[in-house]
C-alpha cells in the first residue's frame, strides 16, 4: 500500500532541547512533552472563576482550566456522561446524521466539510444524547462557546458566548451547576477538536489509498496534522526538564504537533503508518489526558467514513 507523506504545518518548530522565550519554555521533543504532561509540579493554568451561566462560569467550572485540587473531582463528572454512551452507537449515529445532509443537498449545493458534517453533526449527537432539549439549536449555541473558549477573545464574541453559555444552561437537564458546566465543556471540546480533526481527515484522505482504514486515516491524522497543537502548562516550583533547569512560576508550552514528529519515536516521522501505535500525543497524557478521546474518534470516524465514500461528493468546496 502507498502510503502519503504530509510535512509538518507551517509554524511547526523542529525536535530539539527545551528553549526560552520571551513567554517561557517551549518542549518540542517526545520525551520532553510526555514528561512535563506527567508532572505533578506542571500544571495547567487555571481559569478565574465567574459568575453563573457566563463563559467565565464554564470556564472556570471544567475540569480542562481547574486547579490541581479541583481537577479530579470535576473530570469525574464529565467521564460519568461519557460513560453512559457507547462509542459505537455514537458513530452510527454520526454516520447516519452525515448522510442525511448529504442526501438533502441538491447536485448543485455546495457541501462544506468545515460547515454541516464536521461541525454539526459531532455537536448535535453528543447534545442528543447528553439530554439537551433541543441538540440542532445547541450547534450554533456551542460554536459561539467555542469561539470564545481560550483566552484572548474579543469582547464581542465573549458577549455572544455569554449569551450562548446561558442558552445551553437552560437547554440542559435538571442538576448541579457543576455537573452542567463539565456536559457543556465536552460539548465545546466536540466542537473545535473534533471538526478540526474530521477537516483534516478530509483533505488528507483524498492522497490515501482507498483500502486505508478509516480509523488508521484518522490516527495519523492526529499524528501529522493534530486539531490541537499544543498545550500549556506552569511548574509550581523548580525542577529539570529535557538538561534544562525550569524556575518555578515559569511557563511551559509543549507542542504536540512537533513531539508527534520527533524521529526518536516515530521513524520516517513525515510518512503515514499503517499500524499506527497507541503513541500520539494529540489527546495529551497522565491525569490530564481527554477522557473523550474514544467517543471523538468514534464521531470523527461515523463522518469520515460516510465522507470518504459518499458517491460523487467532491468536499471542501466541491460540488456533490
Amino acid at each position: 500500500m502507498d502510503l502519503p507523506t504530509i510535512m509538518a504545518a507551517p509554524g511547526t518548530p523542529p525536535c530539539g532541547p527545551p528553549t526560552l522565550g520571551d513567554d517561557g519554555w517551549v518542549l518540542t521533543r517526545y520525551a520532553d512533552v510526555v514528561a512535563a504532561l506527567t508532572d505533578s509540579r506542571c500544571v495547567v493554568p487555571a481559569a478565574p472563576p465567574g459568575p453563573e451561566g457566563t463563559l467565565a462560569w464554564l470556564r472556570g467550572t471544567v475540569s480542562r482550566f481547574s486547579p490541581p485540587d479541583r481537577h479530579a473531582a470535576r473530570r469525574a463528572l464529565g467521564t460519568a456522561a461519557l460513560d453512559t454512551l457507547d462509542p459505537a452507537e455514537l458513530s452510527l449515529a454520526a454516520a447516519r446524521l452525515t448522510g442525511q445532509i448529504l442526501d438533502g443537498a441538491s447536485r448543485e449545493d455546495v457541501v462544506e466539510v468545515t460547515g454541516e458534517p464536521a461541525r454539526r453533526v459531532p455537536v448535535e449527537v453528543l447534545a442528543e444524547r447528553l439530554g439537551l432539549a433541543d441538540p440542532a439549536a445547541a450547534v450554533a449555541e456551542v460554536c459561539a462557546v467555542a469561539a470564545a473558549y481560550h483566552p484572548g477573545a474579543d469582547p464581542a464574541t465573549v458577549e455572544g458566548a455569554n449569551r450562548a453559555v446561558a442558552a445551553l444552561v437552560a437547554m440542559s437537564p435538571p442538576g448541579p451547576a457543576e455537573v452542567t458546566a463539565n456536559r457543556l465543556g465536552l460539548l465545546v471540546q466536540a466542537a473545535d477538536a473534533t471538526a478540526g480533526l474530521i477537516d483534516a481527515a478530509v483533505r488528507h484522505g483524498r492522497a490515501a489509498p482507498d483500502g486505508l482504514a478509516t480509523t488508521t486515516l484518522l490516527a495519523e491524522v492526529l499524528r501529522l496534522d493534530p486539531p490541537v497543537r499544543a498545550t500549556r502548562r506552569v511548574a509550581t516550583e523548580a525542577l529539570s526538564l529535557g538538561g534544562r533547569a525550569v524556575r518555578a512560576g515559569e511557563r511551559l508550552l509543549l507542542r504536540f504537533d512537533a513531539a508527534n514528529r520527533d524521529p526518536a519515536v516515530f521513524a520516517e516521522p513525515d510518512r503515514f503508518r499503517a499500524d499506527p501505535a497507541d503513541a500520539v500525543l494529540t489527546f495529551g497524557a497522565g491525569a490530564r489526558g481527554c477522557p473523550g478521546q474514544r467517543h471523538a474518534l468514534a464521531l470523527a470516524a461515523g463522518v469520515v467514513g460516510v465522507l470518504r465514500h459518499a458517491s460523487g461528493a467532491l468536499i471542501e468546496g466541491g460540488r456533490r
